[in-house]
């Protein structure tokens, strides 16, 4: 039997690496939300549907992450403005028998990024382009950016984010290049180098062809640091540092409460810390 209280959880695949539950559940310490309890659930493209009708009344919000983000659209009610604009969503708010979705990501980037750097953000170098890479691109554009290298494995993989970002009123002229082209001939200048690619994909022949920026984003936050990360010369915007952001403000929409990032970053770093120590 299911304990009673109001249900959240995270869902994607895989899914057991995922710090949501400790950011979720802090906040709902924090706030005094005893009866709030949050999951991580393995859940694939092909069941989602299947989950989200097998929920109940006791279910109030779900986070998602890979490669749930673009395939939830079809499966609610309502779309929020900034996740119609990204074609992706990581937030299903859940009320009378409706499925509300956002995107957090887009005003958690620009926050996480305005945390540790304030200087221009007019031109970006972005590696990866999925639901995340898009979400980046577009905080960015909020924040001023108005070119863009937009650098992936397939350029025919990239249609989505390369139309999510065209929506725009203010789109970047956004270039398209292969990973292994990126730096070819000369480096392309760039105010943020943002990464959304996995630490093994960073190879440091990767590394010798990217552009020195003023500023590195690195979305990986385990392993920790990343060859991306470890390499930054300048401000370094860290995974952890957009998960906490981008969390703050789902758990907003879900229980209506706020609570500090800071709240959220110490768990969250407590938490690394006791999986490298484990891994040791």
């Amino acid at each position: 039997m299911v304990a009673a209280g109001t249900r959240c959880a995270v869902l994607g695949s895989p899914i057991a690496h995922s710090l949501s539950p400790v950011l979720h559940r802090a906040a709902y310490a924090e706030l005094g939300l005893s009866d709030w309890t949050y999951d991580a659930v393995e859940v694939r493209e092909d069941s989602l549907a299947g989950f989200l009708d097998g929920l109940d009344d006791s279910w109030r919000g779900l986070s998602l992450t890979m490669p749930l983000k673009r395939t939830v659209l079809p499966l609610v009610d309502e779309v929020s403005k900034r996740a119609e604009l990204a074609g992706a969503a990581n937030t299903v708010v859940l009320e009378g028998g409706r499925r509300v979705v956002d995107n957090t990501d887009i005003p958690g980037a620009a926050a996480a990024l305005r945390e540790r750097y304030a200087g221009p953000v007019g031109s970006a170098v972005v590696l990866g382009g999925g639901a995340t890479a898009t979400s980046l691109l577009l905080a960015l554009t909020e924040l001023g950016c108005r070119e863009a290298v937009l650098a992936v494995r397939d350029p025919a993989r990239a249609t989505e984010t390369v139309e999510a970002v065209g929506r725009h009123p203010d789109a970047p002229r956004l270039e398209v290049v292969r990973l292994d082209e990126i730096g070819a001939g000369t480096n392309p200048a760039c105010d943020v180098l943002v990464s959304t690619i996995p630490a093994a994909a960073q190879t440091s022949d990767l590394l010798d062809r990217l552009p020195l920026p003023a500023v590195t984003f690195e979305v990986v936050y385990d392993p920790w640091p990343t060859p991306l990360a470890a390499s930054a010369a300048g401000p370094l915007v860290s995974g952890l540092d957009l998960l906490v952001h981008q969390a703050v403000l789902q758990v907003e929409l879900m229980t209506g409460r706020s609570v500090g990032v800071e709240v959220l970053r110490r768990a969250g770093e407590s938490a690394l810390a006791e999986r490298a120590e484990a891994g040791a």
